[in-house]
């Protein structure tokens, strides 16, 4: 029997059920709070699924929203405003997955890809909930992140009671999620473990390592000595950690050991299941955050139902809890759900923030204006041009900086070049690429690129970023003009002393260059430990450093044309 009590909410009474018990097909129970209003009558209820604990998400009652820097900002508190959910008059229903926090099972590796997916446990929580007497049969979802993967995997399962869903900053393509152009991001380390801002998964007994299910111990050892062969790998402590650990964070460890795209990460891509969902789908997302609006463009674009497709603006982290977006959330669900006209399907199916104008443009697809790819081209004294450079190696001397690695010091080499002041609004909007042609002494090393507005007055905005290993340099099919695609799939050493084009995927991104401003482009192999971006974000949102020291030759020069490929808008948006 649940325990039920109640919530003075300002005012507002919230009746709480606690730790009801869903059953699983397979007899797993998952267990569930459950939050409504008063008064005893069924009404439309959201689901939110995740591995964070469902206690934590409780705090969304009494903690008020924190913003990046607050030292109270807590990454995995991301089920929404249970208080404003309840008064809209929904059922806020928050369960912890298989494995994790209150309920029962095994969660082994990437969203349970070595056990049942974790798809087919969203469809047996939605068919329970809809059979409740306090829910009415209508069934979404809520939360963000971790949350909203879960609700594209439920949806891809096609539970009859799911009338739609509301998707904000998922993450999809899992490789994409946890390797930026083959360079590992700490980030996931952060939400499984618990650091750096974020509590981390609720651990249990249940949760277990898909390498250690899945290989011998031989196997294992083998696979560990590869990885800790790598430079940057054995240069960075927690990574030491872990692959000799395995056992105290067995979700990073197998992160660590999967370093390439493959069947590991493919098995549960979201983006794989899309064909799959018939349901209305609302996708937002916020620029700044790379890879996730890649893969959320990128499940916009494979979806076949009614879909929406909501780019916002930096700063790049919500607030903890999260809040926002909750206006937009009602209006679709309450078309959706409650059946209430209120024209939310009228408009139009993309709307994207323009970061510089600070206006929305809207349209029918990505990008919502039609876009003419044009170059800008590296030249000598950090410039940026329309032109080419017309002198050859000899004259136009490559630039270059040598990267010691982090254990050595703390200084992180960057070049950067930037175009003449813009003299009229010049709006860029969709994906982009940059041809840097490098010569290094070592067999790898990374580029990263970061694109900024900079303004007269010295102030300055990330609008884009671009990763990628060396190692990870071939290109596949997907390549076309302005939006390159790497496989990922193996690692090709460079042969030192060779000078080689690196084509580097430009995340998608919208900005309007006003007058008087510049772009200036920046290339590193590490990056800076601080800057004005990078204290937007929990501690642990950087990039594995290079642990080799490597020397850096970019050549700029008649044969070597090193350039960005930017998208420029040519018509104005559709109504």
């Amino acid at each position: 029997m649940a325990d039920v009590t109640t919530w003075d909410a300002g005012g507002e009474t919230i009746r709480i059920r606690k730790d009801l018990r869903a059953p699983m097909r397979d007899g797993v129970e998952l267990a569930l709070d459950v939050y409504s209003g008063p008064e005893d009558k069924p009404r439309p209820a959201l689901v939110a699924l995740s591995p964070y604990g469902k206690e934590l998400q409780a705090l969304a009652l009494t903690m008020p929203p924190q913003r990046r820097p607050s030292p109270m900002w807590d990454g995995c508190i991301e089920a929404g405003d249970i208080a404003r959910i309840v008064a809209n008059d929904y059922v806020h229903v928050i369960g912890d997955l298989r494995g994790s926090g209150a309920s029962g099972g095994e969660h082994i590796g990437n969203y349970n890809a070595g056990g049942v997916s974790l798809g087919q446990d969203a469809y047996d929580v939605i068919e329970w909930v809809a059979a409740q007497p306090w829910c009415d049969g209508n069934v979404g979802m809520v939360g963000i992140s971790y949350f909203g993967s879960m609700q594209v995997l439920a949806a891809a399962e096609r539970p009859p009671h799911l009338k739609a869903i509301f998707v904000s900053g998922g993450h999809y393509d899992f490789y994409e999620t946890t390797y930026h152009g083959g360079i590992m991001w700490f980030m996931p380390r952060a939400a499984r473990e618990g650091r750096g801002g974020d509590s981390g998964w609720a651990f249990t007994d249940g949760v277990k390592s898909r390498m250690l299910e899945t290989f011998s111990p031989k196997e294992v050892q083998e696979r560990v000595a590869r990885r800790l062969a790598d430079p940057d790998v054995a240069a960075w402590p927690n990574l030491v950690h872990v692959l000799n650990y395995p056992k105290n964070h067995e979700a990073w460890f197998d992160i660590v050991l999967n370093e390439l795209d493959g069947e590991w990460y493919e098995e549960r891509n979201p983006i794989n299941l899309a064909e799959n969902i018939d349901i209305p789908v609302w996708l937002q997302i916020d620029q700044g955050r790379g890879w996730t609006m890649d893969g959320t463009i990128e499940l916009f674009d494979a979806l076949k139902g009614p879909k929406k497709l909501d780019i916002g603006s930096y700063p790049p982290m919500q607030s903890r809890p999260f809040i926002e977006e909750h206006d937009k959330m009602f209006r679709w669900y309450d078309y959706w759900l409650k059946g209430i006209d209120n024209g939310v399907m009228d408009e139009p199916a993309v709307s994207v923030f323009v970061e510089g104008s600070r206006e929305r443009v809207t349209g029918d697809q990505w990008p919502p204006k039609d876009v003419e790819y044009r170059p800008l081209y590296l030249r000598p004294r950090r410039k940026l041009s329309a032109e080419p450079e017309l002198m050859g190696a000899q004259h136009a001397a490559p630039d270059g900086f040598y990267q010691a690695p982090l254990t050595v010091t703390d200084k992180v080499e960057i070049l950067s070049w930037s175009t003449e002041p813009f003299e009229v609004d010049t709006e860029l909007i969709g994906s982009g690429a940059a041809h840097i042609f490098a010569e290094i002494d070592q067999d790898d090393t990374n580029f990263i690129l970061r694109l900024w507005d900079a303004a007269p007055n010295g102030k300055r905005q990330l609008i884009t970023t671009g990763y990628l290993k060396a190692s990870h340099r071939e290109l596949d099919e997907r390549t076309t003009e302005g939006s390159p695609y790497h496989p990922h799939t193996r690692a090709v050493p460079v042969e030192p002393g060779t000078i080689e084009e690196y084509v580097v995927r430009l995340y998608p991104f919208a900005n309007t260059f006003k007058p008087g401003h510049h772009l200036t482009v920046e290339l590193s192999c590490d990056e800076p430990l601080a800057d004005e971006h990078n204290a937007l974000l929990p501690p642990d949102a950087f990039h594995l450093p290079v642990g080799r020291p490597v020397t850096h030759k970019i050549y700029r020069d008649a044969t070597h044309r090193s350039r960005l490929v930017l998208p420029y808008a040519t018509r104005p948006a559709t109504d």
